[in-house]
């Protein structure tokens, strides 16, 4: 198996990343806004205990509508699920949504939305994204190569102790497909092993895809265990989001276990994942531009399990790239305020 050629979700066609966000004077939070290319159906999958959501029952394979125009991810809580208004509003602009009636222009842009919790990163609990980041984040979506780390909705996450932030991975499958990954890393469980201060999900990396790491010395494993980990339980400050993208041409009912295998990808990546001050939630897509191969056999039965065979390596593909995402959201991540970094509480642990 092997990655795309940029490692990261504009890996699959047509599909565009924007990210806004402030820094300094009290700000540290942003938002990262995900849009697919027309026609793109979506489904979502939430498990964490205090998640913070929009637009997400729509996305259930008994209800009507079938294609999204957008996903926006961002801090703030549930203020910043504010941010989707201006996205929306961008859209309609663009004359982008779900038609109304026969008069032309008349549209409802389907964006569903979910939140971190980065309230007071940057030291005002005040400060945090309204519509105009989402308005921002949607001007400046673009299918060029992902920026990852403190950016976006990852600019006032956190690992456990450590600085989270926006994360991304690719796998191209057999017959032109292709899965990849967005992740908003803001987790209370720790993407590091305190045993040996390596990544848990480091091992599910491609060949050569993760070389520079290596267990870190002596003094900074020290150094890393005497940080605030696990954080107290009554500190609602958490959240993993991810969105999972494929080309292959997926129902409603598919994408939702496809979501659903996301969420395995982060329990690979992070420990402990899915509490009641977590608010995990995977929103799964597919652009329809991959046929799956046809499903062949006799009888009723048969047709069905070749076609859930065939999504196998899309189910397992989906969990390795959010696993991978979380690798890349630690190493992209840069210090921020009380916040070290990765590679600045363990730089042993990467080769330079």
């Amino acid at each position: 198996m092997t990655a795309g050629p940029r490692n990261d979700i504009t890996d699959v066609a047509g599909v565009a990343v924007g990210h806004h966000q402030r820094t300094g004077r009290g700000w540290l939070t942003g938002t990262t806004v995900v849009i697919p290319p027309v026609g793109t159906s979506a489904a979502v999958d939430v498990r964490g205990g205090g998640p913070g959501t929009r637009e997400t029952d729509l996305l259930h394979p008994a209800n009507m509508v079938g294609a999204i125009d957008a996903i926006s991810l961002t801090g703030g809580s549930a203020y910043g699920l504010d941010a989707a208004g201006g996205v929306m509003a961008v859209l309609e602009r663009q004359g982008r949504g779900f038609g109304i009636g026969s008069q032309r222009g008349l549209v409802v842009p389907i964006v569903p939305a979910a939140v971190v919790f980065d309230l007071g990163a940057g030291g005002s609990f005040a400060n945090r994204p309204d519509a105009s980041f989402g308005a921002r984040a949607t001007e400046r979506a673009s299918t060029r190569r992902l920026r990852q780390g403190t950016i976006g909705a990852g600019t006032g996450a956190h690992a456990a102790a450590l600085k989270g932030g926006i994360g991304s991975a690719s796998l191209l499958l057999d017959g032109g497909v292709t899965v990849a990954a967005l992740v908003v890393l803001n987790s209370g469980g720790s993407p590091v092993d305190p045993a040996t201060g390596e990544l848990w999900a480091a091992r599910y990396g491609l060949p050569g895809e993760f070389a520079a790491l290596k267990r870190p010395s002596h003094a900074d494993l020290r150094a890393f265990r005497a940080l605030p980990w696990p954080p107290r339980p009554e500190q609602p400050t958490n959240t993993t989001l991810a969105v999972v993208a494929t080309n292959a041409a997926l129902t409603k009912a598919e994408l939702l276990r496809i979501a659903g295998a996301g969420h395995d990808g982060m329990a690979r990546a992070i420990n402990p994942i899915h509490t009641y001050t977590d608010g995990d939630v995977v929103f799964a897509m597919a652009t329809h531009e991959a046929p799956v191969p046809e499903a062949s056999g006799d009888g009723l039965i048969q047709p069905m399990v070749a076609r859930y065979t065939q999504l196998a390596p899309l189910i397992g593909g989906a969990a390795d790239c959010v696993a991978r995402a979380i690798v890349h959201a630690v190493l992209h991540a840069s210090s921020a305020r009380t916040m070290r970094s990765y590679a600045d509480q363990l730089p042993s642990a990467i080769r330079r």
